[in-house]
């Protein structure tokens, strides 16, 4: 009964030269298994394009795996281990899988069986070398990406942005109009103080789509205004790779240098139109993370909640108040409220500053309890309470 025996063949880099490559193995591959009179020819599977050390992203060698649960291939060709796999891990437990499915990997370069008596012996020893090479060149095409940033080129790590795309022959991004109109309205919704949500509302009720025609949604809203590419920017190494082998990226928090590169390419968005959404993000920063003196400080001795800080406005006066949180609910706690500058002054009396010093009164006072009858209890840090009476 002749052995059915597949090719299997891969390229870590898409272009021209590499595809004569591809299909080189392909022919290769073919040729030699149909001219073999004990075969049974089942194909060649081949990846284009794709790293070794990611196996999920490999659809060909995806499918030949499923071929193999199928009982359809006895036999698979390979022209190296770097080919099959650079992760020790994966080449192994794949190797013995296909092994307890009866199924043989032969290794042209290396001269590995994978049936033979040695040649997991062999092929644990070889992938290891390989691996470590695999890391070893990662590292370097790192650096070499470094560098060159160093060097102020630019190069481009997304060529598909919303109200650009990447001309291959002036290496850089040239700006296609009718996007831009719509970044350039999303922008000034939010210097407006429209929120992310009600902007992707918007867009959306427009009939505007994203670069992948999906919906717009706040997170990417969020990200585009966000992003100094249309200021005419462009900022490198947000985010880096941890592990070569998984290619596990995170958030560059600091870890790794960012370099940031003014006047790339054509801006949609000028320059002090760029600043007024910073200064609106740091606005927008200061209204969410904002703390007075007496946040998380005062609680309520009727219903445990805390109190809030409430501003308004009256024949052009302004009136600051603290007042329980509850109120705001259905329960509708009936506990008093108290003006931010009646606190002061109790504070001032209790803890003996001739006025308010916010850095003596952050110090000292842990908590304040407003009772049932509207007077207050003052706990310090040291352990004293004090109390004042309406």
């Amino acid at each position: 009964m002749k052995k059915r025996v597949a090719g299997y063949a891969r390229v870590s880099r898409n272009n021209e030269r590499l595809m004569h490559s591809i299909s080189a193995q392909i022919s290769y591959y073919s040729t030699l298994i149909q001219k073999n009179s004990e075969w049974e020819y089942a194909g060649v599977y081949a990846d284009l394009g794709i790293s070794g050390t990611n196996m999920a992203e490999r659809s060909e060698f995806l499918k030949m795996m499923a071929d193999c649960e199928e009982g359809k291939i006895d036999i698979i060709l390979t022209k190296s281990m770097s080919r099959f796999a650079r992760n020790t891990i994966d080449l192994l437990e794949t190797i013995r899988h296909l092994k307890s499915l009866g199924i043989e990997v032969r290794f042209e370069k290396e001269h590995i069986n994978s049936l033979s008596e040695d040649g997991e012996l062999m092929l644990t020893l070889l992938a290891s070398f390989a691996q470590e090479e695999s890391r070893s060149i990662s590292e370097n095409i790192k650096w070499g990406v470094r560098k060159r940033f160093l060097s102020g080129e630019i190069g481009m790590a997304n060529k598909r942005i919303f109200g650009y795309r990447y001309d291959d022959n002036l290496r850089k991004y040239v700006v296609i109009p009718e996007e831009a109109e719509m970044i350039r309205w999303m922008f000034q919704m939010y210097i407006d103080g429209i929120s992310f949500h009600c902007i992707a509302e918007n867009m959306n009720r427009a009939g505007i789509r994203s670069i992948f025609g999906n919906k717009f949604q706040k997170s990417s809203v969020r990200q585009l205004i966000f992003n100094e590419v249309y200021a005419g920017d462009i900022r490198r190494q947000k985010c880096y790779i941890v592990d070569p082998i998984t290619k596990t990226k995170i958030k560059n928090c600091g870890e790794l240098p960012q370099y940031y590169i003014m006047d790339c390419h054509e801006a949609i968005i000028d320059r002090e139109t760029y600043e007024k959404v910073l200064e609106e993000r740091k606005r927008r920063a200061e209204l969410v993370n904002s703390t007075y003196p007496f946040t998380g400080k005062i609680k309520c001795g009727i219903c445990g909640q805390n109190f809030t800080r409430r501003k308004e406005v009256t024949k052009g006066k302004e009136y600051v108040s603290w007042f329980c949180r509850a109120k705001k609910k259905a329960n509708n706690c009936k506990n008093r409220n108290y003006s931010e500058k009646k606190l002061m002054e109790i504070c001032v009396n209790l803890i003996g500053t001739g006025n308010f010093d916010e850095a003596v009164f952050e110090k000292s006072v842990r908590l304040i309890t407003v009772l049932p009858d509207g007077s207050l209890k003052i706990h310090f840090y040291d352990g004293r309470t004090k109390k004042w009476q309406r």
